[in-house]
């Protein structure tokens, strides 16, 4: 399997922030309290089980997958829960994240690592599910650098500070996520903005996925690691070394 680069990019920037001496960057502190949560086979994370199927026990699972589980755990601080909700199918989990390493970690085209996260938040709270939206929306946050538009996008997208590019990009793919019957007037506003027939692809790829995911989501009723919530809002500080 090849590894999943984005998240492990994401890992290491967290991973940094940690190192840092950053001391509002608490969420990173590999506290026992933190990962003893994310141990394999624990079913509950607050007041909620994580997913409503069984959580593998770490012996139990397939050596290939417990070293990519710990690999993303080391280098980020926390394991995201889909990681053990997927694992309860170890084929599905191979397959669900090397379709996921080949959408994000594309490097031709034109959409960023921050445009795909900001279509997956937008498509994903459209979808209503809150795993994805947590998630992605903290990707984003790191990603771009800023703090409140995947915020504003989940909210109300007409409303949101969207650029013209990214209006036009988030107009197609809640086109797509919305099963709307996709015509040449919709490639034609996306070719406005710089966008070619090949990135309405990944687009349109990008929420497919994501929109099987909101679903996988739903079913499992998969809950947001509460590190989500605070990534990528607080002002980073200075190391004083």
């Amino acid at each position: 399997m090849r590894l999943l680069t984005s998240l492990w990019n994401f890992s290491r920037i967290s991973l940094q922030s940690k190192l840092s001496g950053n001391a509002s960057y608490g969420v990173w502190k590999t506290s026992g309290a933190i990962l003893g949560r994310c141990g394999y086979g624990t079913q509950s994370e607050g007041p909620r089980p994580i997913s409503r199927f069984p959580i593998p026990y770490k012996k139990d699972l397939p050596y290939d997958i417990v070293e990519l589980m710990e690999e993303v755990e080391k280098k980020g601080g926390f394991l995201p829960n889909v990681f053990k909700v997927m694992a309860h199918r170890p084929n599905e989990f191979r397959a669900f994240f090397a379709y996921y390493d080949v959408l994000m970690n594309k490097e031709s085209g034109n959409l960023s690592i921050a445009d795909k996260e900001l279509i997956i938040v937008a498509t994903s709270a459209k979808n209503n599910c809150p795993y994805c939206v947590a998630a992605h929306g903290a990707l984003h946050r790191i990603y771009s650098k800023n703090k409140t538009l995947a915020d504003q996008v989940i909210v109300n997208p007409e409303l949101a500070d969207l650029t013209p590019r990214q209006r036009a990009m988030l107009d197609f793919a809640l086109a797509v996520a919305k099963a709307e019957n996709i015509t040449d007037e919709h490639f034609s506003k996306l070719e406005e903005h710089g966008f070619d027939r090949e990135d309405a692809w990944d687009i349109a790829m990008v929420t497919a996925f994501f929109a099987m995911a909101n679903r996988v989501a739903h079913v499992t009723d998969m809950r947001p690691n509460e590190e989500f919530y605070t990534l990528g809002r607080l002002q980073r500080e200075k190391s004083e070394e």
